[in-house]
Formats: C-alpha cells, sequence, structure tokens
C-alpha cells in the first residue's frame, strides 16, 4: 500500500511558477512509476506528465503538449518524493493537481493505470 500527500498548489498570476511535490509512504517507491494528473471543473481529469523509474540509472519522462517546455517533473528516491514544477503558468493551467504511483512502472497516460493516488492539491492560476 502506498499512500501520497501532494502539497504546493496555490495562487499565482499568469506567468508565475509553482512547484508541487508529492510525498510517498513506503519502501518500494523507487519501483514504481510516477505520474500526475489535473481536473478541472466539470471536465475529465487529464495526464500532466510521468516519470519512469530508474532504468540502468535513467529517468524517462513524458508530457502532455500543452505543457512541454513549460513543466519539469523530477523525482528524489532518498526522500521518496515526486516533483512537479511548473513555469510560465496559464489560467488554462488552473486545476487540482494529482499524483499517482503506478506500480506496474509502465509510464502511462491513461489514469486507470494507476494504483494509487494522492487527495490533490488547488493550483489556481489569474489572468
Amino acid at each position: 500500500q502506498v499512500q501520497l500527500v501532494e502539497s504546493g498548489g496555490g495562487l499565482v498570476q499568469a506567468g508565475g511558477s509553482l512547484r508541487l511535490s508529492c510525498a510517498a509512504s513506503g519502501r518500494t517507491f523507487s519501483r514504481y512509476a510516477m505520474g500526475w494528473f489535473r481536473q478541472a471543473p466539470g471536465k475529465e481529469r487529464e495526464f500532466v506528465a510521468a516519470i519512469s523509474h530508474s532504468v540502468s540509472s535513467t529517468y524517462y519522462t513524458d508530457y502532455t503538449d500543452s505543457v512541454k517546455g513549460r513543466f519539469a517533473i523530477s523525482r528524489d528516491n532518498a526522500k521518496n518524493t515526486v516533483y512537479l514544477q511548473m513555469n510560465s503558468l496559464k489560467p488554462e493551467d488552473t486545476a487540482v493537481y494529482y499524483c499517482a504511483a503506478d506500480r506496474w512502472a509502465s509510464l502511462a497516460r491513461v489514469p486507470h493505470e494507476y494504483d494509487y493516488w494522492g487527495q490533490g492539491t488547488q493550483v489556481t492560476v489569474s489572468s
């Protein structure tokens, strides 16, 4: 069982930055692929970014097109934490952001591939 707790959300002006953190419990964090998703009011949960477990000391990442070049996902296995650095934020980035863990380490883009979820953290970008 893995418990995930997000933090770092808040209110920011367009063009600003935020860094989200997701702290995980358990001893197997390093084996999981980790993802960030977001859900705006009235919309479905959508993929934002994902990072693989270590593959020969290499981490693979994936991003949805709308955040490429602005967001960066990273992880610190020693701290059991995954991060989402968000720069050049836009009003359309406003949503509740969720982190998720995939025990099969598939670097998936669909929510049902993930086994564990955090409670979410609100990000609001004002224009």
